[in-house]
């Protein structure tokens, strides 16, 4: 019962923390096309590690990574705010590279293919 708990309350936050930063932040750093790929609430909903995957130039990935590390404590905030909870967990940001290493293999994929 617990386990379908908090499957629901990560899907909560990460629909709700796409949606912040799509809409609310205004942050000229934030210049990467930026991914929820995944969020893990703790057990006493205290802490939840949100991964974070970043599509664009390494500059600006690393510049839009600090932008959203700068925008944790308004992010808690809203999510406060959103989702009736009875502790607002820490927002831990986690930088998620499975979107581009995924892309890399099916480049490798499609080469082999090809040479065959």
């Amino acid at each position: 019962m617990a386990k379908h708990r908090l499957g629901r309350i990560n899907e909560e936050i990460k629909k709700e923390i796409s949606s912040i930063i799509r809409d609310e932040i205004n942050d000229p750093r934030l210049t990467a096309m930026v991914s929820i790929t995944k969020v893990e609430v703790t057990n006493d909903l205290r802490y939840a590690k949100v991964f974070v995957s970043l599509f664009g130039k390494d500059e600006s990935q690393k510049e839009s990574f600090e932008a959203l590390k700068s925008s944790t404590s308004y992010l808690r905030r809203e999510i406060g705010h959103r989702i009736n909870l009875r502790y607002t967990p820490e927002i831990i940001l986690e930088l998620d590279n499975s979107i581009e290493q995924g892309i890399h293999i099916s480049h490798l994929l499609n080469d082999i293919k090809d040479k065959k």
